[in-house]
């Protein structure tokens, strides 16, 4: 294998290669400042769909550096919709894992090794959660470390400072049992579809964090379908690898949050802003917002 050995583009340069494979500029000095701010390497992803080669990076008549950039504004709203839902998905679901699991089990539920399916699994987590409570300046923990002895707070003061996806990896790892039957049922759901469909609105989760395409992404993690649920879901299956089918997760999950939800109605808003993002790219189906799920 060779090394990579290509200098960088100026920004001057980035346009006059764009340009020369036939993109159209409305404006170049607000594009030198976009692509300034933003990186050609990040907004490339956006040209992409304006290209008819994409071996040789050439765009289709009419193409506008204008267009990939309204992509990127769309997939940098969508993200940050996305982003606020699952905010409130993650606290709910904290909390039913630490209660559920305090009550039934032990307040310690999480660093008892017989509680899980592996013990070496199981040690890499209490690691990552002893990392998680070192680092942590949450007023309460630090009054308790000054106060008690125990390696860890309680569960549902622990839970507070674990990650999203050392959350989803505790749940995947907890033995089969009535307990972990319950936390899924509380969401109306079987516990290995609340399994697959929490490793996968973390990994959502974590590409809106580092702020990466989302729009027309093929996801890497596909969440199950399920055979039956506890309330409104899409009547057919749709591909998992899509974002539309984890929307759907998304939507299905805050009606049981918070049944009051406005998601569906500022996603529509969102979509309606930006016409010519092409939502099949994203997998939604003809009709989908005749759905009952939608409505």
């Amino acid at each position: 294998m060779a090394n990579y050995t290509d200098k960088p583009l100026s920004f001057q340069q980035q346009i006059a290669l764009l340009k020369s494979n036939g993109l159209s500029f409305a404006d170049e000095s607000k594009a030198l400042h976009t692509l300034q701010q933003i990186s050609y390497f990040r907004l490339k992803s956006y040209l992409m769909p304006l290209m008819s080669d994409k071996v040789l990076h050439t765009f289709k008549n009419g193409a506008t550096f204008e267009q990939a950039y309204t992509l990127y504004k769309f997939d940098s709203r969508l993200r940050k919709l996305i982003a606020g839902e699952l905010e409130k998905i993650e606290v709910s679901i904290r909390t039913q894992m630490a209660y559920t699991l305090s009550d039934e089990v032990d307040i310690y539920w999480f660093a008892d090794a017989a509680n899980f399916v592996s013990t070496t699994k199981h040690a890499g987590l209490v690691a990552s959660l002893q990392s998680e409570l070192d680092r942590t300046d949450d007023d309460q923990i630090l009054l308790f470390k000054r106060k008690y002895d125990d390696a860890f707070p309680p569960a549902w003061m622990t839970m507070e400072i674990t990650s999203f996806g050392t959350l989803s990896m505790l749940y995947k790892l907890l033995k089969p049992s009535l307990t972990k039957r319950r936390i899924a049922n509380y969401y109306g759901v079987s516990d290995s579809v609340f399994e697959s469909w929490l490793h996968s609105i973390v990994y959502v989760r974590n590409i809106c964090a580092h702020h990466s395409r989302l729009w027309n992404k093929t996801l890497r993690i596909r969440p199950l379908f399920p055979r039956k649920v506890n309330g409104n879901f899409i009547s057919t299956p749709v591909r998992g690898d899509r974002l539309y089918y984890v929307l759907c997760i998304i939507q299905y999950l805050l009606l049981k949050v918070n049944p009051n939800t406005t998601f569906p109605d500022r996603l529509k808003a969102l979509l309606a802003e930006f016409p010519d993002a092409d939502i099949s790219a994203m997998g939604f189906p003809k009709d989908w917002n005749k759905e009952t799920l939608w409505q």
